[in-house]
């Protein structure tokens, strides 16, 4: 299905959608403004990272105020102990927060779509309500609720950026979108976004049971559930659609990230649930088993996304039954014509 003809009564409808697709598209490539978008996105992962670090070693009051640290907006604290995770991470927090206003105003400058100018200031007020949170979560002790909103924002402000990069890329304005048939049952278009909505529900759960604010029996059934959307999108992907690098690519990669997550969830269960009680301190083992979960669960979540927005964007549009019932009553009207 990935490259083959098409029935001459959807013609028309693969024309349109060309066409659609062009005026969706319709800006010229700028290198510059996809590698800043690239570049800043990069940096938002290696936030939730850091983010993870903060948590996993036990971090979060090591600096006991906001918006200043130890009193002071602007002197260093001694980067000792958990306070070079914590200070770390603000540090590195207000850097993105420049390179969000980076972003946003370069793509109100050379950006024509206005959907996209749009989804540029919706990335700098993410960042701007990301901020606050993390300050509320150090004002009022951790609460698990706001540290779960804090966790759950930053994922969310990733896929936003990782959005805009993918978006200014070369092969999303230039290139020309090749358009696949999604009549199959199940339609990859309604799994898709079933996919992307259990992954984030999943990746709250996970932030939930790290801030203490929910038992792991939730997080575990929301992985099967995770694995088992995922894994069958993937694998219907690459069976319809494995000559359409568009689509068979990102399918491919999220199906590696899925068996490394797993494999990164079991051992974030063995350090963390099994071997860390007892111990006096956070153990190394946990402490990089949960860090690497949480960032390849992120990199799950943005590569959903991408392959849902690419399948979305060559999916053929399926004929209505009304559709379909005046298309063979016209093939009817005109054969009884000729005849």
């Amino acid at each position: 299905m990935g490259g083959g003809s098409f029935p001459p009564h959807l013609a028309t409808q693969r024309s349109t959608h060309r066409m659609s697709t062009a005026v969706h598209n319709s800006t010229p490539y700028n290198a510059l403004h996809h590698r800043f978008a690239v570049v800043a996105a990069g940096f938002v992962l290696l936030l939730i990272v850091v983010g993870a670090l903060v948590t996993s070693t036990d971090s979060g009051l090591s600096v006991p105020d906001w918006p200043t640290s130890f009193g002071s907006v602007y002197r260093m604290p001694p980067m000792t102990g958990g306070v070079k995770f914590e200070h770390g991470h603000r540090m590195l927090a207000e850097f993105i927060g420049l390179l969000t206003i980076g972003v946003a105003v370069f793509t109100q400058k050379v950006d024509r779509r206005r959907w996209m100018r749009i989804l540029g200031w919706s990335a700098l007020g993410t960042v701007i309500a990301q901020g606050i949170l993390g300050g509320l979560t150090v004002l009022f002790y951790l609460p698990p609720a706001i540290s779960t909103a804090h966790a759950t924002l930053g994922q969310t402000f990733f896929c936003i950026m990782v959005s805009i990069a993918f978006f200014t890329s070369r092969s999303w304005v230039q290139e020309p979108a090749p358009v696949v048939s999604q009549s199959a049952r199940p339609r990859l278009t309604t799994l898709s976004l079933f996919t992307v909505a259990a992954i984030w529900m999943q990746l709250i759960m996970g932030a939930a049971f790290r801030h203490s604010g929910i038992r792991l029996l939730p997080h575990i059934v929301g992985a099967v559930v995770v694995f088992c959307l995922a894994s069958t999108l993937t694998l219907l992907t690459i069976k319809r659609h494995h000559t359409t690098p568009q689509l068979a690519r990102p399918a491919v990669i999220l199906l590696t990230l899925l068996l490394v997550q797993v494999s990164l969830g079991l051992a974030s269960y063995v350090t963390r649930v099994m071997w860390s009680p007892g111990a006096p301190a956070p153990l190394v083992s946990m402490i990089v088993s949960t860090v690497a979960h949480v960032a390849c669960g992120a990199l799950v979540l943005v590569t959903t996304l991408i392959l849902t927005i690419q399948i979305h964007r060559h999916a053929l549009p399926v004929p209505s039954s009304e559709a379909v019932a005046n298309q063979v009553e016209a093939r009817e009207v005109e054969e009884t014509v000729q005849a």
